[in-house]
């Protein structure tokens, strides 16, 4: 049974995992929550880099054969370091986010040439122009747009009860229309954070009241397709398995388990406390 580590620094990185479960039956998997350190997008990149990195020590010495970064922040400003301090296979979500995006307009009527991108992300991804340079090395023409409201709405679950759903949709049609003003036209919007999944509906339905339309691509389900393509070495095909599920927090266990069950769509097992340091 092969042993697979998901990072990121809170909670998002949950979305990766639930789309790895049914893609990689028979596997153990290892998540931690970097929940004492996080917000991520608030700290200098040396400190990143640091957390980073001792996050996926923790995650190697439980035995992971591979490292999914599941955490943009992370992926956007410390792959490499995290390359190269590991001994096992590394992947982020970053490059399969890109790549998602590319197959997604070859497909469209536009194609690769015409094709407008909008990534949707927090500040420090947007910050850091890694889905830009991505997109950009493909071909694809692209703007990103931070959305620093929507992780708290998410993790407040303003998602379904009428009052806060009411205010999450005012929330994303102000974000939605600010990037439409800046890529008119624009065909394909991304989601650049783990957190954003739980949104897909919402926007969906704002998308319909601006009378656009955009493909949406996850990129929590890229991340996951491209881990299951790298283990197999052909598409990932969907099966029913059970696999094993370790979680770790750095801090707030309880916290983890009510809003962890939420972005894993299903109740968590135990969660274990581990002190990284500071």
């Amino acid at each position: 049974m092969k042993t697979i580590g998901v990072f990121d620094s809170g909670f998002g990185g949950l979305t990766v995992l639930r789309e790895l479960l049914p893609l990689i039956p028979d596997t153990r998997y290892v998540y931690l929550g970097d929940t004492a350190r996080l917000p991520y997008g608030s700290k200098s990149r040396e400190t990143i880099v640091r957390y980073a990195v001792s996050s996926a020590h923790f995650l190697a010495d439980q035995g992971a054969e591979l490292l999914v970064i599941a955490c943009n922040t992370a992926t956007a400003l410390a792959l490499d370091e995290i390359r190269e301090a590991m001994p096992i296979p590394v992947i982020g979500v970053v490059e399969p986010g890109a790549q998602a995006v590319l197959a997604a307009a070859k497909a469209s009527r536009a194609g690769t040439g015409q094709s407008k991108v909008v990534v949707l992300a927090t500040a420090a991804t947007t910050q850091s122009k890694a889905y830009s340079r991505s997109l950009s090395a493909l071909g694809l023409s692209s703007i990103e747009k931070a959305c620093p409201l929507l992780v708290p709405l998410v993790e407040e679950g303003w998602l379904e009860q009428p009052a806060h759903k009411a205010v999450t949709l005012d929330v994303l049609r102000i974000y939605l229309l600010e990037a439409l003003e800046q890529a008119p036209g624009a065909n394909i919007l991304l989601l650049g954070c783990t957190h954003y999944p739980l949104l897909t509906p919402l926007i969906e339905t704002t998308l319909k009241n601006l009378h656009h339309s955009m493909q949406i691509i996850d990129s929590a389900a890229a991340t996951a397709n491209a881990v299951a393509a790298h283990l197999s070495g052909s598409p990932p095909r969907l099966v029913d398995a059970n696999p094993e599920c370790i979680f770790y927090a750095t801090d707030s266990i309880e916290k983890f388990q009510r809003l962890g069950s939420a972005f894993l769509r299903q109740p968590l097992s135990e969660v274990h406390l581990v002190d990284l340091g500071g």
